[in-house]
């Protein structure tokens, strides 16, 4: 379990979770339990002759309560009392036996199974919400004896929440009896089940929202149709699923480019209207710079412009967005050409709504907005390099380092330290390269400085305290010449290719430990030859691709984890 959990605990405690701080937390908490209020109260009293029905198959079915409470540990370590529908005969075994069920307990009586597939057995939770000892969202509580099996940090992370009645482990093992066919229950709950269910409550709790609350609500109603209960929900939707992606890939864009297209509209109107003739009124002036801002933003929602990542875009995805507001600039001017009412007599054009010209103004301040909008950060991040490269010897307030290799390893050392842990430590001052066509060029946003014999010369000239050696394809002879140039300076020197070599060995280890031959890359089809399911490794592979292409780092590691886990448990059981 240590082994499972352990780059998700790092991870926390790097980030000092809980993230959130001071009024952020407090207004995130009051909205949670507000959500929680709203839908147990509401749940109580609409699903109250469903409880009645319930209660009176309960008695007619077997003697004994008609609810079962449970000791169960909550927020702070604080126990409480869980409120389900009886589902197990009252007798001495109920209690005694295994903390968990297996497909085919005994215990279980008829309509308790009933009760247990359909998680009807569960809906008397809701009064644990309106009491404040549980969420509606949250991790789910587990018993004592298994709370003590936890890691004591991952321990203080789940414990520092309210239990919830479902969560994202809920949805992913919500046929979780089934799974558990072993005569020793308990112990393959504890080895297979609960460390995959606590990395999904610890990502669940580092990556909580809202808006994340309402998506496993989703989830959880969706997996309740007998239709789509044996689907299977990609990992990364149960922490950004359907509501959460619409927030962000398409209202929040549509917002932000309504606004800066109807800013667009407005300063273009008003410097128009300076020059010349635009009697249209204030109110239809407002109305048809909405109307315009509108238009701008539905084309680009309508061809996927908010699904892009802008921090990692390329120059097609910049053409895409020049693509869109040409083409709504074009039906605009479209509409315009057939529009009769209130028309406005322009010089050379006829009678039109809006002057031609105006639209196309609009439309170019409108991409000029988009385009700053989506590269802000590039744009900032690229003015302070250019401002720390032309401060030279006074920008001592970050180690200077130098990157011998301007090839793909090389982009990559610079891309690392662009990043904005590393950024506020590490400054890049330029390039080295052999390759005389690269001599004074610029290369990933840095200059080359010159070849690889100039090297302690550029360590004194501008004050180096570290070598980043970047190129991989290279004669050994040839790499230790470099490098013993690079170890005669007063600079420190890491080898990056002897970092990403270390990297592949590790991963090759990791699969070498689950059993697999490590000879060839990893492909569909050797998967296939190693017991795991082609079908499943390739929607593994998108749902994988997907994440790293909008930067859910932990996420992705979490898709990694669960393969993994995978793998290693189908070559147990074969």
């Amino acid at each position: 379990m240590n082994e499972t959990l352990a780059s998700y605990k790092r991870d926390i405690d790097a980030k000092e979770q809980p993230v959130m701080g001071g009024l952020w937390r407090m207004l995130d908490e009051s909205a949670r339990r507000i959500l929680d209020l709203v839908i147990a109260l509401t749940g109580v009293i609409f699903l109250a002759p469903l409880f009645i029905l319930i209660a009176v198959l309960i008695k007619r079915d077997t003697p004994g309560p008609i609810f079962y409470w449970g000791e169960r540990i909550g927020r702070h370590g604080r126990p409480f009392s869980i409120l389900k529908f009886r589902t197990m005969y009252e007798v001495s075994s109920s209690y005694n036996g295994p903390r968990v069920t297996a497909q085919g307990d005994p215990r279980i009586t008829p309509l308790g199974k009933w009760l247990r597939d359909t998680k009807l057995n569960e809906l008397p939770q809701l009064w644990n919400v309106l009491k404040g000892d549980m969420s509606v969202v949250g991790p789910r509580p587990e018993d004592r004896a298994f709370v003590n099996h936890w890691p004591e940090d991952a321990r203080q992370v789940l414990l520092s929440v309210r239990p919830g009645i479902t969560s994202p482990a809920s949805v992913l093992y919500r046929d979780e009896e089934n799974m558990l066919q072993s005569s020793n229950v308990a112990d393959q709950y504890l080895k297979v089940i609960l460390p995959s269910k606590m990395r999904l409550d610890l990502l669940y709790v580092h990556h909580r929202s809202i808006l994340t609350d309402l998506d496993v609500i989703f989830w959880t109603l969706m997996a309740l149709l007998p239709q789509l209960k044996s689907k299977h929900v990609p990992e990364h939707l149960l922490f950004w699923g359907p509501l959460a992606r619409f927030i962000n890939h398409y209202f929040s864009w549509f917002v932000l480019d309504s606004l800066v297209a109807f800013a667009a509209a407005a300063i273009t109107g008003v410097i128009w209207r300076s020059n010349g003739p635009l009697e249209l009124g204030l109110g239809l002036a407002v109305g048809v710079a909405v109307a315009i801002a509108l238009a701008y933003s539905l084309v680009n929602a309508l061809l996927g412009i908010g699904r892009i990542v802008w921090s990692r875009a390329d120059i097609n995805d910049m053409l895409t967005l020049a693509f869109s507001t040409s083409l709504t600039t074009a039906i605009l001017l479209l509409i315009n050409m057939v529009w009769e009412p209130r028309a406005i007599r322009v010089p050379y054009l006829g009678y039109h709504l809006l002057p031609s010209g105006l639209l196309v103004v609009t439309g170019l301040l409108s991409f000029v907005g988009f385009a700053a909008l989506r590269y802000r950060m590039r744009i900032i991040t690229g003015l302070s390099a250019h401002w720390i490269t032309l401060r030279g010897r006074s920008a001592a307030v970050s180690e200077r380092v130098l990157v011998v290799g301007a090839g793909e390893a090389g982009q990559l050392a610079a891309y690392l330290m662009q990043k904005a842990e590393l950024g506020q430590v590490f400054s890049i001052v330029g390039l080295v390269d052999d390759a005389p066509r690269k001599q004074g060029s610029r290369i990933a946003g840095y200059q080359v400085l010159g070849n690889t014999s100039e090297i302690p010369q550029l360590v004194d000239l501008h004050d180096i305290g570290l070598i980043i050696f970047a190129i991989e394809r290279i004669q050994p002879r040839q790499k230790e010449r470099i490098l013993s140039i690079c170890r005669s300076s007063k600079a420190q020197v890491v080898v990056l290719p002897d970092v990403l070599e270390g990297l592949r060995t590790q991963l090759n280890a990791e699969r070498a430990d689950a059993g697999f031959d490590t000879a060839q890359p990893l492909s569909v089809e050797r998967v296939n030859a190693e017991s795991i399911n082609p079908t499943r490794f390739s929607s593994w592979l998108s749902d994988l691709d997907e994440l790293i292409e909008a930067e859910a780092w932990d996420d992705a590691r979490a898709q990694v984890q669960a393969m993994r886990e995978q793998m290693v448990m189908q070559e147990r059981a074969g």
